[in-house]
Parts: structure tokens; sequence; C-alpha cells
């Protein structure tokens, strides 16, 4: 049996008893897009990380509680990733109180975390990560500290990742953020030193505004190569969002980097149709160019995403 498929053993054979304070949720998201990349084009039918997870906590009383999360990717469109039919996402286990939360496994960094929805195609071509960053990490071997709710609007993280290697540095992530959900302004720097290699040094700053019906962000990134393989560099992507009815939602997004390209640029425009709470359709259109692409890649698509 495939270790990844362990948690769905597991869930058959326990009472239902053992899984009072669990949650189970998920997300479904595929589309059916065509896909040109150096001038060669497909029609392809793609999973946008779809996923199934487990989380819960138990009260110890005091105030204290023990949380856990277990997320595992799905493939929809074929049920293959890398010859798994599960790959691991976040999972960790922890303790939460007054003093904050402290969580130790594998999950996303605090610079990663300090985007939060600027990136309006997320997990979808124009995921920022394809041109703009190679920072957006989900790092394994890690332990994180939190602060506390009572902080209000402030809140800050620090996350410590073992390199579990002599000859290899430690590396660091951190974020603060400010996010005042009643003016719509949510504000916030990060930092990684040693997370996607040894010797880089990455910043990033994110702002997002809400104004009636729009909502606007930006994100500024830099990285610092110092002894590592990678490039110096920066970049910045742009984005808005209209809601135009109670159903509809017109999105646009622009940016340019250095990070992972020569002179990329990315542009992305798209539009949801909202079927219910948590089921909606969705198009899309993306453009990729950089100085080292022998041509421009283009991808347009039509999509479900369902949550649950």
């Amino acid at each position: 049996m495939k270790k990844a498929l362990l948690p769905l053993a597991i869930a058959a054979v326990l009472p239902m008893s053992a899984f009072a304070d669990v949650t189970v949720y998920g997300k479904a998201n595929v589309s059916l897009q065509s896909t040109d990349e150096g001038g060669d084009r497909i029609t392809e039918l793609v999973s946008n990380a779809s996923r199934i997870g487990f989380k819960g906590k138990e009260d110890l009383g005091n105030g204290l509680k023990a949380i856990y999360k277990f997320e595992y990717e799905t493939q929809i469109d074929d049920g293959d990733k890398s010859g798994q039919t599960f790959t691991q996402r976040n999972i960790y286990v922890g303790l939460e109180g007054g003093f904050g939360q402290v969580i130790a496994g594998k999950f996303d960094t605090p610079l990663k975390k300090a985007q939060k929805k600027v990136d309006l195609f997320n997990d979808l071509e124009g995921d920022i990560k394809s041109i703009i960053t190679k920072s957006d990490n989900r790092t394994s071997n890690t332990v994180q500290y939190t602060t506390p709710k009572s902080w209000g609007p402030i809140q800050a993280k620090v996350a410590y990742v073992a390199s579990e290697d002599d000859d290899v540095d430690n590396g660091v992530s951190s974020s603060v953020a400010y996010n005042d959900k009643d003016a719509g302004v949510y504000l916030a720097v990060a930092y990684d030193q040693d997370v996607e290699k040894e010797g880089a040094d990455v910043v990033r700053a994110v702002g997002q505004f809400k104004l009636s019906s729009l909502q606007l962000g930006v994100l500024w990134e830099d990285q610092d190569a110092g002894t590592s393989s990678l490039r110096d560099g920066d970049g910045w992507v742009v984005s808005a969002k209209l809601k135009a009815s109670k159903t509809v939602a017109l999105k646009a997004q622009y940016g340019q980097s250095d990070i992972v390209k020569e002179d990329g640029k990315t542009w992305s425009l798209g539009m949801d149709y909202k079927l219910s709470k948590k089921t909606k359709l969705y198009g899309f259109y993306t453009h990729e160019e950089a100085d080292n692409l022998t041509e421009d890649n283009d991808y347009a698509g039509i999509g479900i995403e369902m949550k649950f």
C-alpha cells in the first residue's frame, strides 16, 4: 500500500467516535485548457492543486489546545503525480494558547503566507511562482511560532527550518503583518534566510486594499543570491479584482521579475462565476515572456472549483 493512502485506510477502519473533533475539508479544482509553450500547442485537462485534508484540536484545559493538520494533494485529471495518488502538502502538530501557537512539521513558510490573496491566479498557470518568485516554499522539518490573537490586527511569525545536514545552514523565515479587516487594509513584510538555497536572502513586502467592491493588491520581492546558485534580482506584481455583481468577479494581474527568468513578464485576465458559496466556474488567459524563452507562453482555460 502506498504510504500516501494511509490516511484514507485509517479513516475506513476507525469508529466514527474517533473523529468527533475532526474536520474533513478540501478543494476540487480542474480546468480544460489550451497550452501553448515554445510554439507547441496542446489541449489538456489540469488538476489545479486539488486537495483533501483532516484537521482538528483537543482541549487540554486552562486555555491550552493541541492542534493538528494532515493535508494531501490529489490529481483529478489522471490520478497520478510522480507515481503517487496523494502527495503531502501542509502537515503539522502543535499547541495553541494564550502564548500564541507553536507547530512542527511541513507547511508553508511565513514569507509565502504573507502574500495573502494578492495572487489572484494562485494554483493556475498565472501563479506568481511561474515568473515572479522562487520563494513560495513549503518546507519540511520546520518549527514555527505565531503570536497570539490578543495582539489584534498585528501578527508575527517566525519559522526555523532544520537542514538536517551538518554541511548546510539551517533556514529562518519570518513575517510581520497588519490586518485591519474593518478598514480593508492588509500590510506585511517578510524575510527568508537560507530557505530556498543556502546563502540566499529574500525580502518581500505586500499590500492589499479593499475599496467597496474593488480589491487591489501589490507584492514586491528582492532576492540576494549570496553564495547560492540562484540569481540576484527583484520582482513585483499588481492585481485587481472587481465584484461586478453577486455572482460575477472580474480579475486582472500583471508582474515583472528577474528572479525566475531574465526579464520575465506575465499578465493574466480572468472571470469567476459563483454558483454557490463553495462552488464557482471560472475562465482565464495567461501570457508569459522572458529573454530565455524561445517563444512566449500562452494559456487559456475554463474550469470549476468546489470547496468542501
